[in-house]
């Protein structure tokens, strides 16, 4: 316990009081503070307040903390303003609204961390590894809140938000060990968990069922059952969780499945020892999970067989050898003999189920020779016990005895050298490398011993042997190293093998070039990576540099910059040796070689990581340069990514101002190196020194290594305004000066824009469209910003296009269409050709990217004049394209002399031509009104336009028709009046439905078609959206209404159904309809079976033609699996009520349609079958039946036309 001074008792104090008031502030109900409630924002600025101190104490925990430094004691400070003092001190109800607000914001704050994060990192998490300071604010927190309260708060939280997983499962952690009756409310969540996931297939509830189990797991089974029980119970009888039907099967193991990349060796080797239970006809679903995690157990090099018989997988660290693990269970299983006086059972059936780890591992450790006692004790009984139940083969019995009885003559060598897994890291096992590095340092101070060096090179590297335990010929082996670059992790006993070697290069490096420069040191520097190459060693290294270069790198001083740019060229040196990388999911490479590693971990997103990665860069290329100065150009290519190179040229046209101007090259051999060795090196000076050479400037003519327009785009878009280090006006100049006079005016081969504006601002949109779609531009710490999820980027390139494009409508020919439209086209197009849900996805995504980029441009863009007069309606046919087949918006806009006449004629096109623009017009006529009367009087302009009027007036119409005494008559054309009043009808109340539909039954025929129209597309819809059953009950209800009109007053519908384009009435307003809901057209058809099964057009002429023509596009469409994409959630919430519906599924909406034909076609007339083969053309073989039914009738139809007599008179 550290004694505490008086001004550390005082500040404490005043903290604790101070976080008392605030507390009061924010927590406490203006009807419990009486006349003192504080009006205004004061409780909000008290809760600021908090908020703000809590998330500087997550922060600093989640950045590690040194014990005596400033941050340590505020942050302990702030856990003691938790102490029982306050408890006493305040009222419960705010503290208690306090802790529970606390406990929130903690689980909840910074939640960057994924679920497969969590699967592969949740070891790290335990309580025995959670930071000090973090349990001791879950404990004080859990003083007033009890067990179920915090429980409760840790479903509600992760029901309802994203939250940071590490801080979720150390809370795990906590709750466990601090409450004994934790455990079973644990227990009881997860079991409603799993139910709940079975019940509804939820991916969630099962994540987060298998997070919590095997967090608490980890905490021993004294406060939790082990994984292995735990998943025994719950899928290893046929009373599991799966059991109930192949659905819960095949979601259990594709859950499973998913889970093997990111899984621990250990939970894999229960899920394939402890399988769960199937019935017989389902063990092919078995056998698949079980190949798929075995061959990933092989891909880490760990038997299936290797673990132990009482392992607990839940304390297991990584995969321990076979041996040892062994010898444990030896222990175990005698001790459980010793206490039973029986063979134990996991050793039982290990002899049978498990025969290769029993008879390879278990055996050779229980029968280790020795010289056995004079009175056999436990080990010997136990031998002999597992003898006479014929567990042990004779042969390897005889050995064995013979083996004890020259144990006295012979010792046994019980330990191969070389096995050790872990680095011998106590100070007496590092003294002696310590000291060989430290006889490597001097020899660096004097140039005279140089040839010493490599001999020196060779003890630490003998040093090094010792502590890792290795044989002198191991090397490195792997193929690929598996590496987290977003989480990198190196444990303890390596850390601190690696950071002596780091800090020894650092210091080495620097001590040498003060004396000589690189080329003049000889290979010790090559010698020293060499070391570092070790199978054991390599990763370690790697995971170090990762969290130093990507995480720590503007911390770091001159001297580590230089010494870790020297080493980055060193193993880029060795890169024909060295295994490739996989750095995870941070980028959609798998593997990427060690320097493009190393490359990636260098960011120019902020501002102090841009200095750092320009240090970085000077500093490796002036080391390479210097090093391999014979042959400089072939050392960079060899030793650094060219990525790297071209970082360096953005960050020194960016951060150094000179570098942009004109100025002579030098024409020095070499870049300066006594300037990176001072100690306070300026590095803007040096990056412009090297920047100006005139050898480095030809090196950078070379294709690979130019930092072309788009690559300069490319790193632009990633830095984010708010940690830009230039000012919003040395932003925007940069920006021009590297489009207008860098860029734009360079020719095409050399990477620039040839002078061609319209290159510039098509490679601009490619880069922007590219770059906010990728995970580069997502951070899920912010808030949902454009165009979906959280973003980061530079928005200044958006004004940049903005101007780029406004200087183009002046000067492009307007024959020749915007630019903007053809690289929309060319990117969709690219996506075209594929119906697959990711494709479908992708293009989704690439819509919306359109659209969002659209509304950021000049208005021009979308409309056009291709000739002077001002009366001309304005060209609209890419725009009206892009609507057509892609987009759905209103965007309207056009700039004339005369600006009523213009608008007049681009609505009249949009009436026939993009009917799409005026329905999405009156979906949105209660926002857009405002906008365009007000822009319009802005104008100087008294009434609206004809067009816009007539809009307007439907609006109208759909409010009078709503109200009781409706007067309003429907406007031409009638589609627009009937878009006006379905939009209206979807927001009246259920209730409400009915006596619209009875309304409707006394409108205008022509109005009635259009409607039926609208309500098919809504109820496509509804049933395309998984959650919405009460708009599918209402789409359904006004499709049937509707129908019921049709029918009522014998008005034609079926046309609706097989409209095309060409067609004079409704032909164009299937340009509204997306090519998804054209293709559901016979869904919508036979989902209204029910309500026109019995009316009177069944009996037209055409029905039976329209009927199968629908029926034979929905084989198709069941065939090509499009209609999984629609909801049957509905078709359920439909059978409740008591609807005449048929059942849910695709299938069974298949089998009802089916059967309703069987049943139509006998009833036929003959005149209905005309046309027939033209019909079934190419599509006969969708179903042979019906196919039949209807050929067979029209034969019958035939023959007795020819068996009648002819009607002469």
């Amino acid at each position: 316990m550290e004694a505490s001074s008086p001004s550390d008792d005082t500040a404490r104090a005043m903290l604790s009081d101070f976080v008392q008031l605030l507390v009061l502030k924010a927590f406490q109900d203006n009807s419990d503070l009486g006349r003192t409630a504080e009006p205004g924002k004061m409780p909000q600025v008290a809760l600021d307040v908090l908020q703000n101190m809590l998330s500087f104490v997550l922060d600093s925990l989640a950045a590690g903390l040194q014990e005596e430094s400033p941050a340590h004691k505020v942050v302990r400070h702030w856990v003691d303003a938790f102490s029982t003092r306050v408890c006493h001190a305040m009222a419960p109800d705010p503290l208690k609204k306090f802790f529970r607000h606390t406990l929130v914001q903690t689980l909840t704050h910074s939640p960057v961390l994924t679920v497969s994060d969590a699967v592969q990192m949740q070891r790290e998490w335990s309580f025995a590894r959670t930071h000090p300071l973090l349990t001791s604010l879950y404990r004080r927190l859990f003083v007033l809140l009890s067990p179920e309260e915090a429980v409760s708060c840790l479903q509600d939280v992760l029901a309802e938000q994203e939250v940071n997983w590490q801080r979720v499962l150390s809370c795990v952690s906590v709750l466990v060990i601090c409450f004994p009756e934790a455990q079973q409310l644990l227990r009881d969540w997860v079991a409603q968990l799993l139910a709940a996931a079975f019940e509804s297939f939820h991916l969630d509830s099962m994540v987060t069922a298998f997070l919590i189990v095997r967090q608490a797991a980890l905490e021993g089974p004294a406060v939790f059952p082990s994984y292995v029980e735990w998943f025994k119970a719950s899928f290893g009888s046929a009373s599991g969780y799966h059991s109930c039907s192949k659905k819960s099967v095949v979601f259990l193991f594709k859950f499973l499945s998913d889970l093997v990349p990111w899984e621990a060796p250990r939970y894999l080797q229960v899920h394939i020892l402890h399988p769960p239970l199937v019935p017989s006809k389902y063990r092919c679903l078995l056998g698949d999970y079980v190949s798929l995690a075995r061959t990933r157990l092989a891909d880490l090099k760990v038997s299936p067989e290797n673990m132990g018989l009482y392992e607990d997988v839940s304390l297991a660290g990584d995969a321990e050898e076979p041996r040892s693990q062994a010898a444990q269970d030896v222990e175990k299983a005698i001790s459980m003999f010793e206490h039973t006086g029986k063979i134990p059972v996991p050793v039982l059936e290990a002899s049978i189920f498990r025969r290769s780890y029993y008879v390879s591992h278990f055996l050779p450790a229980l029968l280790m020779p020795r010289v056995l006692p004079e009175v056999p004790d436990a080990r010997a009984a136990f031998i002999e016990s597992l003898r006479r139940a014929d567990k042990i083969p004779p042969a390897v019995y005889a050995a064995y005895c013979q083996a004890c009885a020259a144990a006295g003559e012979e010792k046994p060598e019980c330990a191969d050298p070389g096995t050790g897994t872990e680095p011998c890291c106590g100070e007496e096992a590092l003294e002696p490398l310590r000291a060989a590095l430290g006889q490597l340092r001097a020899l660096m101070a004097n140039p005279m011993q140089y040839d010493a060096l490599s001999a020196q090179m060779g003890a630490v590297a003998e040093k090094l042997d010792a502590v890792l335990g290795r044989r002198k010929d191991e090397v490195c082996s792997e193929e690929t190293i598996q590496l987290s670059s977003l989480a990198p992790d190196v444990s303890w006993q390596y850390q601190v093998v690696v950071d002596l070697l780091l800090t020894a290069f650092c210091q080495d490096l620097t001590a040498a070039c003060s004396f000589v420069p690189p080329e003049r040191q000889g290979p010790w520097a090559t010698l020293f990576v060499r070391t570092l190459c070790a199978r054991a060693l390599l990763p370690a290294v790697l995971a170090r540099l990762c969290q130093l270069l990507r995480h720590q790198g503007p911390s770091l001083s001159a001297s580590h910059v230089l010494g870790l740019a020297a080493l980055a060229v060193h193993l880029g040196e060795a890169r024909a040796t060295l295994p490739e990388v996989d750095p995870g999911p941070a980028t959609a490479t798998r593997s990427l070689p060690v320097p493009e590693f190393l490359d990636g971990l260098l960011s120019c997103h902020a501002g102090e990581s841009a200095l750092f990665c320009l240090k970085f860069c000077t500093a490796a290329i002036a080391y390479s340069w210097c090093r391999f100065s014979p042959q400089p150009h072939r050392a960079l290519r060899s030793c650094l990514s060219p990525g790297l190179i071209k970082k360096f040229q953005f960050a020194v046209l960016r951060l150094v101002s000179k570098a942009r101007e004109p100025h002579p090259v030098e024409s020095k051999a070499s870049p300066p190196w006594r300037p990176f060795c001072l100690p306070s090196t300026d590095w803007r000076s040096a990056a412009l020194a090297l920047w100006r050479q005139s050898s480095f400037r030809e090196l950078l003519e070379e294709p690979e290594l130019q930092l072309t327009y788009r690559d300069w785009l490319q790193l632009e878009v990633e830095i984010s305004p708010g940690a830009d280090p230039l000012s919003d006006t040395e932003r925007h100049d940069f920006q021009q000066w590297a489009i207008h006079e860098h860029f734009l005016p360079a020719p095409l081969a050399s990477g620039g824009c040839g002078g061609d504006l319209e290159v510039a601002s098509t490679v601009l949109i490619d880069v922007l469209m590219d770059f906010y779609q990728s995970p580069r531009s997502c951070d899920h710490t912010e808030s949902p910003t454009w165009p979906h999820g959280g973003h980061k980027g530079n928005v200044d390139l958006f004004c940049r296009l903005q101007e780029m494009a406004a200087d183009l409508n002046l000067s492009c020919p307007v024959s020749q269409g915007h630019f903007v439209f053809r690289v929309f086209h060319r990117r969709l197009k690219a996506l075209a050709g594929g119906r697959a849900a990711a494709t479908s996805l992708w293009r989704q995504q690439e819509v919306l990217m359109c659209k969002r980029l659209l509304l950021r441009l000049p208005a021009s863009v979308l409309f056009w004049r291709e000739e002077a007069e001002e009366s001309a309606a304005p060209s609209c046919e890419e725009f009206f394209h892009l609507v057509n087949s892609e987009l759905g918006l209103l965007n309207t806009c056009s700039r004339s002399l005369d600006p009523s006449q213009t608008a007049n004629l681009t609505l009249a096109q949009c009436q026939t031509r993009c009917p799409l623009l005026v329905t999405s017009a009156l979906s949105w006529w209660s926002s857009l009104e405002s906008v365009l009367c007000g822009r319009w009087q802005k104008s100087g302009q008294v009434t609206l336009p004809q067009e816009l009027q007539r809009l307007r007036e439907a609006q109208q119409f759909a409010h009078s028709f709503l109200s009781p005494d409706s007067t309003s008559p429907a406007p031409s054309p009638a589609w627009v009046s009937a878009a006006a009043l379905y939009f209206a009808v979807q927001r009246v109340r259920k209730d409400d439905v009915r006596r619209v539909l009875k309304q409707l039954d006394y409108e205008k025929e022509e109005l009635l078609g259009p409607f039926f129209f609208f309500s098919l597309l809504g109820l496509l819809s509804s049933h395309l959206t998984p959650s919405a059953t009460a708009d599918s009950l209402t789409a359904m209800e006004v499709c049937a209404g509707v129908l019921v009109c049709l029918e009522r007053r014998k008005l034609p519908w079926l046309g609706l159904f097989q409209l095309t384009k060409a067609d004079a009435r409704l032909g164009h307003l299937l340009r509204m309809a997306p090519d998804q809901h054209t293709r559901l057209l016979p869904f919508a058809f036979y989902r209204l079976l029910p309500h026109f099964a019995e009316a009177a057009s069944v009996r037209d002429e055409g029905f039976l033609h329209v009927a199968v023509d629908m029926y034979l596009r929905l084989v198709q469409l069941f065939v090509g699996g499009e209609t999984t994409s629609v909801s049957p959630l509905t078709d359920r919430s439909l059978q409740l009520q008591g609807q005449p519906w048929p059942q849910g599924s695709p299938v069974e909406l298949l089998r009802e349609a089916r059967l309703f034909l069987l049943q139509l076609i006998p009833q036929c007339p003959g005149q209905c079958f005309s046309g027939m083969a033209e019909l079934l053309a190419g599509r006969a073989d969708c179903d042979p039946e019906v196919t039949s039914a209807l050929l067979h009738r029209q034969q019958a139809v035939t023959d007795e036309d020819l068996y009648q007599e002819p009607h002469l008179f």
